[in-house]
């Protein structure tokens, strides 16, 4: 039954991280779409620009869950179905968890629900991170935090950030853990990383020309 494992493996998290909050949420308070409010994101920050800090609390709840779930439903999926305990290094399928976030990435971004335009995967990819190695995740969120204390810019703290992915996975779980699957849990975070910054090339554009919006900007 490996084979159903595999398919869930792909397709539960893609399913999970398609349900986008900030749309949803935006939808039954305003009755419009967040795409076409503000930066035009449906995201955290566009949320809570647009919207404020109490829909924006919804969302950020929302997309770190289903980033959390669709790791453990596949988790859970390989245990019951398939047999294999993927949390167990000696198994050499701890990449399975890395894939599923991946996908929930994925998801977010292209949402099958929503015309395959969705937020820039940067909640659901961190909520993933923490859940696959809080180490990773607290280097990673230390330096989103130190970026945008210092420059007030959300996406080029998420740009920095992101980029570390792989070489935490590769520092934390190849060389300290020993993870014989480290190699390929390295491969899909450096995946991860490059789908997030590239879902951010509008905003390095700004960057680039001093027109990005900094924290704490009202979208017009």
């Amino acid at each position: 039954m490996m084979w159903l494992c595999y398919i869930i493996m792909i397709v539960v998290p893609y399913l999970l991280g398609g349900v986008n909050t900030s749309i949803i949420v935006t939808k039954l308070k305003t009755g419009k779409d967040i795409r076409t409010m503000g930066s035009g994101n449906a995201g955290l920050t566009n949320t809570l620009r647009t919207q404020g800090k109490a829909v924006a609390g919804i969302v950020l709840l929302g997309d770190v869950a289903k980033a959390v779930l669709a790791i453990w439903a596949v988790r859970l999926a390989f245990q019951f179905i398939g047999g294999v305990d993927t949390t167990v290094l000696e198994n050499g399928m701890n990449w399975v968890g890395y894939m599923a976030g991946f996908m929930a990435v994925v998801g977010h971004v292209f949402p099958v629900y929503y015309g395959f335009r969705g937020g820039k995967g940067v909640l659901a990819a961190i909520s993933a991170i923490f859940t696959l190695d809080w180490r990773t995740g607290c280097v990673l969120l230390a330096v989103f935090i130190i970026i945008v204390a210092i420059t007030r810019y959300v996406s080029l703290g998420s740009c920095i950030a992101s980029s570390l992915y792989g070489f935490g996975t590769l520092g934390f779980v190849y060389f300290m853990d020993g993870d014989p699957a480290g190699i390929v849990c390295t491969f899909i975070a450096f995946f991860t990383a490059a789908l997030v910054i590239y879902m951010h090339r509008g905003n390095i554009k700004r960057l680039a020309t001093h027109t990005e919006k900094k924290l704490g900007e009202k979208a017009k």
